[in-house]
């Protein structure tokens, strides 16, 4: 099947699409023998003879991985202040993967990457409504009341939420502990669904995406995930957005 080079570098692991680009441009990629004067050329990678740097360019295995991300660390690859990033903890990792979704620089807990762009793309959708759960420390305390509306779903500046699960886990001094389970990821939605509620994160810690549980991986350390584990999580992202699916049939 044919792709554009593009594509077929960024599908190979070896690079993300905006890197193929610059690639293609520096004059590094050749296509059966010649040139690449342009990324969107057409590529048929089980018959063509692509290569970078010499090195011919072949399917890669296939990486998932989970990163127990500490708190002042981005989601990025590169800081221009020269704050550390995910990328620093991954650095012997010998292999081009993205982020599945995101965690900005004050939260903390479970962050997967991938090569493999279709998972990350089941992971991230908001059609697959995968379940991700939160450990979060609240200040002023949270009654009753506003954990009750936070399970009901707030309405912030981009619009109401889902409905999310919450768990509460105590209260200490002034703060308030509980889980929130959402099924949705938008930009600090967590920190914004409690002001909503008239209170502030303090602390915020991702502990689970769907069935993958973070465990005891320290923090700053990373692990290769199992075959099973992979494969729970496709399928619990099936699963969800195969019930949500418009005309489904319920019941008997």
């Amino acid at each position: 099947m044919r792709h554009s080079v593009e594509r077929v570098l960024s599908k190979s692991g070896l690079c993300s699409r905006k890197q193929a680009l610059v690639l293609v441009r520096a004059g590094r990629v050749r296509l059966n023998g010649r040139c690449v004067q342009d990324a969107l050329e057409p590529c048929d990678p089980a018959r063509d003879d692509l290569r970078v740097d010499g090195q011919r360019v072949a399917a890669a295995e296939r990486i998932y991985v989970a990163l127990h991300k500490p708190r002042g660390v981005l989601t990025t690859r590169v800081d221009p202040s020269g704050r550390p990033t995910v990328y620093g903890l991954l650095a012997d990792l010998d292999a081009w993967v993205v982020p599945v979704g995101r965690l900005d620089g004050d939260t903390s807990g479970l962050l997967l990457f991938t090569n493999d762009t279709a998972f990350a793309e089941l992971i991230t959708n908001p059609q697959s409504h995968v379940e991700k759960v939160y450990v979060v420390t609240a200040r002023p305390r949270l009654f009753d009341a506003a954990l009750q509306r936070l399970e009901r779903g707030v309405e912030l500046s981009d619009g109401p939420t889902r409905a999310a699960r919450v768990v509460k886990l105590g209260d200490r001094g002034s703060s308030t502990r509980f889980e929130l389970a959402l099924t949705e990821g938008r930009n600090r939605q967590v920190r914004r669904m409690v002001r909503a509620v008239g209170s502030k994160v303090e602390r915020l810690h991702r502990r689970s995406i769907g069935p993958l549980e973070l465990g005891e991986l320290p923090s700053g350390a990373w692990r290769r995930l199992e075959r099973r584990e992979v494969l729970a999580l496709r399928a619990a992202a099936r699963a969800s957005a195969e019930a949500r699916a418009p005309g489904r049939r319920r019941g008997g």
